[in-house]
């Protein structure tokens, strides 16, 4: 399930609720009753798990990943 961050516009309360993504979205702050709260875009968090990925991909100074047959613009990489 997703969490959905919201924020009440009239308290600026901000809170992060799990929710499914087929419910309705909250209206009624919890702290101060206000019909204001919001859903605030944010960006996603998420971590690359399993085998193949590091946490070192994609952190040297050419932005691509190490490919040792010439790069991927080579046609190297499969």
């Amino acid at each position: 399930m997703p969490i959905y961050e919201y924020r009440c516009d009239t308290c600026g309360v901000q809170n992060e609720h799990l929710q499914k993504m087929s419910d309705a979205a909250l209206t009624v702050c919890p702290s101060c009753g206000s019909q204001s709260y919001g859903k605030v875009l944010t960006a996603a968090g998420f971590q690359l798990k399993g085998s193949g990925w590091y946490v070192t991909d994609f952190k040297n100074s050419g932005g691509a990943p190490a490919c040792g047959s010439g790069g991927c613009g080579s046609g190297g990489c499969a």
